[in-house]
């Protein structure tokens, strides 16, 4: 991405396009959240990389292996048992170095390891081993969150994806076409968004077993309802100007106007809408990971991190590592959300520089 050419990941931009993005990076603010946030998610993404409790990479016997990308025997490197081997075992590092060596990750945990070695019961404080500590079960915390802020990212920008082009889709159809289709749709969405789906999901929860797909799909349902309006609004402003009657006229789709001539201005108010849209999925996922109600047993979540530290209030390390993430991380997206919407007002983009 380069602002200063008028490029966008090498794609030439247009003079409008151009001097929004001049605007998107006056906001200081923003644009240095926006390159911190997709600088912690990229290094999030290569998280076995980071934190494992495999080695990246074994030179053994003038072999080479990656035990990170394929499960190894002990008897590939001479010990007894055909299981995977265990590279924290004292016993399975000595048959390694003695024909040849290992590369560990910085941190040399994976979010399921149990430290059975630690110096006290768990959960343990930060030290030079665990650089934010132990959780009550002997897991490294700042494995957890690495793994735990890749999936909560990924849930989040899923489903504010799916959402919008839902709620895109349905605000444009009420919107161009109006009449009583409108007004049913209006009624039926003033229905479904009064729906409690808190409890649905609590409801639905006791007979499936949560995972990370059913509760994307549960929120979809009534994540979508946040975009019809702004679409729906400017569809139905739009769709009685004079050039949209001319190309009615003339024999022009509704199709081709819908998504020609109209969805290009109606993205202007969904694209301001999407970081903050991301922020509540974020929101959703660890407020229902706190209750027990999102994840499976055992996942990396931030949610389930934030109840740890409720249930360990001796542990303060807990709930304050999961409180700084999710402040640090929520601020950006709300930053960039702001600067988003600089990026797209009228006023600063013709009126001038920001004030």
């Amino acid at each position: 991405m380069a602002l200063e050419t008028g490029t966008l990941f090498g794609i030439k931009l247009g003079p409008m396009n151009q001097r929004r993005l001049q605007n998107f990076k006056k906001n200081r603010r923003g644009y240095w959240s926006l390159r911190i946030f997709v600088l912690l998610f990229g290094l999030s993404l290569f998280a076995e990389v980071i934190a494992n409790d495999k080695p990246i990479l074994i030179i053994f016997d003038e072999q080479s292996y990656f035990p990170i990308v394929q499960a190894l025997p002990e008897t590939a490197f001479g010990g007894e048992f055909k299981t995977e081997a265990d590279y924290h075992d004292p016993f399975v590092q000595n048959l390694i170095s003695e024909k040849g060596w290992m590369v560990w990750p910085p941190i040399q945990y994976h979010y399921r390891t149990v430290d059975f070695d630690l110096p006290s019961p768990a959960p343990t404080p930060p030290d030079f081993e665990h650089w934010l500590g132990t959780d009550d079960q002997a897991r490294d915390v700042m494995a957890r969150l690495i793994y735990g802020m890749r999936i909560s990212i990924i849930f989040g920008l899923i489903l504010t994806a799916i959402s919008a082009v839902i709620g895109v889709a349905a605000g444009a159809i009420q919107g161009y076409f109006g009449g009583l289709l409108d007004l049913i749709a209006q009624r039926f969405i003033e229905i479904w968004s009064g729906l409690p789906s808190l409890y649905i999901l609590i409801i639905i929860s006791s007979v499936l077993v949560p995972s990370f797909w059913t509760i994307l799909g549960i929120l979809m349902l009534f994540s979508w309802v946040g975009f019809v309006g702004v679409v729906r609004a400017e569809f139905l402003k739009v769709r009685n100007f004079d050039y949209i009657r001319s190309a009615k006229a003339l024999g022009v789709s509704d199709f081709v106007i819908m998504y020609r001539h109209i969805l290009p201005n109606a993205m202007v108010a969904t694209l301001t809408f999407l970081p903050f849209t991301l922020t509540a999925s974020i929101t959703q996922l660890t407020s229902l990971d706190f209750l027990g109600l999102g994840l499976p047993p055992g996942s990396a979540s931030l949610g389930e991190l934030l109840a740890q530290g409720k249930a360990n209030l001796q542990a303060p390390w807990l709930s304050a590592t999961a409180f700084v993430s999710l402040a640090i991380m929520l601020s950006m997206l709300v930053f960039i959300g702001e600067a988003v919407r600089d990026a797209f007002d009228p006023r600063k983009l013709f009126n001038g520089d920001r004030s």
